[in-house]
């Protein structure tokens, strides 16, 4: 029954024009990836990503070899904040609003959530990385 059903869902899958995102050649981690870096192959694959642009103009976060599809954990917004970074931490609720200086603990892009060192405390936090490289941290 088992393998019934999983080759109905392949043969679906291939009906459909399911596409895999694979890498033309090796990309290098932190290496932004542009088109010709990629292939799309006519088949699905498990955790693969199916459209070229939701790839293009991301981030190699490892090391993705030529013929390996390309995974969503692999890749992201390009990194504008580098480990050990001095950067604006900033908390706004209603009225209030306070600002320190920070020491980020680990690369991150914009959107992306990123650990930070208060630098007078010492105390890390946690926020998300906004445009100008100012770190939002929430309640």
């Amino acid at each position: 029954m088992k393998t019934v059903f999983l080759s109905i869902f392949l043969l679906s899958a291939s009906a459909l024009g399911a596409q895999t995102v694979v890498a033309a050649h090796a990309i290098r981690a932190r290496s932004i990836i542009a088109p010709e870096d990629l292939v799309l192959l006519e088949q699905d694959t498990i955790g693969g990503i199916a459209a070229v642009d939701d790839v293009i103009g991301q981030e190699a976060r490892v090391n993705i070899y030529a013929g390996r599809t390309i995974r969503g954990i692999e890749i992201g917004a390009p990194a504008i904040l580098e480990r050990n970074q001095l950067v604006i931490m900033a908390y706004n609720i209603g009225l209030l609003s306070i600002s320190a200086e920070g020491r980020v603990l680990n690369r991150a892009g914009v959107g992306e959530m990123v650990r930070v060192m208060n630098v007078a405390s010492r105390l890390t936090v946690t926020g998300r990385v906004l445009v100008d490289g100012t770190i939002e941290v929430s309640p």
